[in-house]
C-alpha cells in the first residue's frame, strides 16, 4: 500500500468477520482455493492505495487465530452488538488516531480495491460528507421487485435520497433521463460521525425497512453514492462459495 498524502488523516479498512449467520455458519473461515473467505478479503484490501491500515475485526476466536496465522492486524468485539454498525464503532474505538473508517464486507471476496479507492477519495475530497457508498446500474427488471436487493435513488448532486427493498422508485409515466440503481454494502464514514451515528435511536423508516443508512439520512446526514461498474457480489450461502471457487480455479 502507498504512504498516504495527507498525514492528517488516518484511513483504516475494517473488515468485520462474524461466527455466526442464519444461512452459513462460521462462513469467514470457509475454505474458497485453499484460502478462507475472510482471508481473500483481506488480500484484495492490501491492493488499494488509500487504506493506513487494514483490521479484522471478529467476535470468535476461531477467526481471530485464523487471520492472525495469514499476517491480518486482528482486534475481537463484543458478540451482542444489535447491528453491525454498532461494531465497527466498538472496532473503531480500538484507534483514537483515526479519522476515517472505510467498511468492507468480508464475505465479498472479489471487491474491487479500485472501488474502496474511489469511495475513501470521495469522502476525504468533501468535509460536508457523512458517508460514501456506491451503487450498480439496474438493468435486469426481475431485480426491483426482489425485496433482497437494495435500491437507491439520488439526488442531481449523486447524494442519496432515499434507499428501499421496494421498487424505487414507482414509474407512473416516461422518464426518459431517469435511471434505477441497486446498493452496494460498502461504505466509508468519518470517525466523528460513526461515533455519532451509533448513539442515535433507530429511526421509523430504518425499523420498516431494516436498512441502517435510513438512520443516517433520517437525520440529515449526506451519503454520497458512487455509481460503479464492478458487480462483485457477497457470498451468502454454501452453493454461493462453491460457485465461486469454480471460478476461481477456473482462471487458475
Amino acid at each position: 500500500m502507498d504512504a498516504p498524502s495527507d498525514t492528517s488523516t488516518l484511513v483504516i479498512g475494517m473488515i468485520p468477520a462474524r461466527w455466526a449467520s442464519t444461512r452459513f455458519p462460521g462462513k469467514p473461515l470457509h475454505l474458497i482455493a485453499g484460502k478462507s473467505l475472510v482471508q481473500h478479503v483481506w488480500e484484495r484490501c492490501q491492493q488499494c492505495s488509500s487504506l493506513d491500515r487494514i483490521i479484522v475485526a471478529t467476535d470468535d476466536d476461531r477467526i481471530y487465530q485464523a487471520a492472525k496465522e495469514f499476517g491480518a492486524e486482528v482486534i475481537m468485539t463484543s458478540a451482542d452488538h444489535p447491528t453491525g454498525t454498532d461494531r465497527l464503532a466498538e472496532a473503531a474505538a480500538h484507534f483514537p488516531e483515526a479519522t476515517h473508517i472505510i467498511n468492507i464486507q468480508g464475505d465479498e471476496p472479489q471487491i474491487e480495491p479500485a472501488l474502496i479507492d474511489e469511495l475513501t477519495h470521495a469522502l476525504l475530497s468533501d468535509a460536508d460528507i457523512s458517508m460514501a457508498t456506491a451503487a450498480n446500474e439496474i438493468t435486469d427488471e426481475a431485480l426491483l421487485n426482489d425485496s433482497n436487493v437494495v435500491k437507491v435513488v439520488l439526488r442531481l448532486d449523486g447524494d442519496a435520497l432515499y434507499f428501499s427493498r421496494s421498487p424505487l422508485p414507482f414509474r407512473r409515466s416516461a422518464s426518459p433521463e431517469l435511471k434505477l440503481y441497486r446498493h452496494k454494502g460498502i461504505y466509508a464514514y468519518r470517525k466523528d460521525f460513526l461515533q455519532d451515528f451509533v448513539t442515535w435511536q433507530p429511526s421509523p423508516l430504518e425499523l420498516a425497512e431494516s436498512l441502517e443508512q435510513l438512520r443516517a439520512l433520517e437525520n440529515g446526514a449526506r451519503i454520497k453514492v458512487i455509481i460503479t461498474d464492478d458487480e462483485s457480489g457477497g457470498v451468502d450461502t454454501l452453493e454461493q462459495a462453491q460457485q465461486l471457487e469454480a471460478i476461481i480455479n477456473s482462471i487458475h
